[in-house]
């Protein structure tokens, strides 16, 4: 979760509002999906306060000998690997996994395609993806008897997408003018990835997920 946007601090990442009850919830599903993906190698692209990285290498991956390298742009952040999405220095198909947490929308639009063909370059099967959608939501959180809890995010569609305007951070996010879903989806694709799965956290629909599948 780094910015490729040199403007943005590092203390940016360590602030008490940062890491808010929604993130903590992502952290969760970034852990996860790539825990159930059992990789013997994992890139995470974007170290942000390292809490990812941190908790697979002490608590799963050691365990399992995994190994996970980091890669960031920004060297005060203390990545393994110093570098840039657009341009990785790693051959070929390095990692079983490559994960990309809220990074991509750092870099301008024109080189969204860049930067995901540089992640299937360096991927042998599986890479994850999170993205910020601004799509509206309504949240609804029922209790069934016998069958327990059903969370639903209901889609709450607008009449007119609202413009992106670049806030010393993002430089696009899905559901604003010209960044649709299905747009994003079909660069994913012209990448070259399946899309096995992709979801908004319940708690955090800012962030939306992508599972993907190398397809060779």
């Amino acid at each position: 979760m780094i910015s490729m946007n040199p403007q943005v601090e590092p203390n940016h990442y360590f602030n008490k509002s940062y890491d808010s009850k929604g993130r903590f919830i992502s952290y969760w599903h970034q852990i996860n999906e790539i825990i159930k993906l059992n990789p013997k190698t994992v890139l995470e692209v974007g170290v942000g306060n390292g809490f990812v990285s941190k908790y697979l290498k002490e608590k799963y991956l050691k365990e399992r000998k995994v190994n996970i390298l980091t890669l960031d742009i920004d060297k005060r952040l203390n990545p393994d690997v110093v570098g840039s999405v657009l341009n990785m220095p790693f051959s070929n198909e390095s990692f079983d996994v490559v994960a990309c947490y809220e990074v991509l929308e750092h870099i301008e639009y024109k080189d969204f395609n860049k930067a995901l063909s540089e992640i299937f370059r360096v991927s042998r099967a599986y890479a994850i993806l999170s993205l910020p959608d601004v799509n509206r939501v309504y949240r609804l959180n029922v209790q069934i008897p016998k069958i327990g809890e059903v969370k639903w995010l209901i889609p709450l569609p607008r009449l007119r997408k609202p413009a992106h305007n670049f806030d010393g951070e993002h430089y696009w996010e899905i559901g604003k003018a010209g960044y649709s879903l299905s747009k994003i989806i079909n660069e994913i694709q012209k990448a070259g990835f399946k899309i096995e799965k992709t979801y908004r956290v319940f708690e955090n629909p800012y962030h939306r997920f992508f599972i993907l599948r190398k397809e060779k």
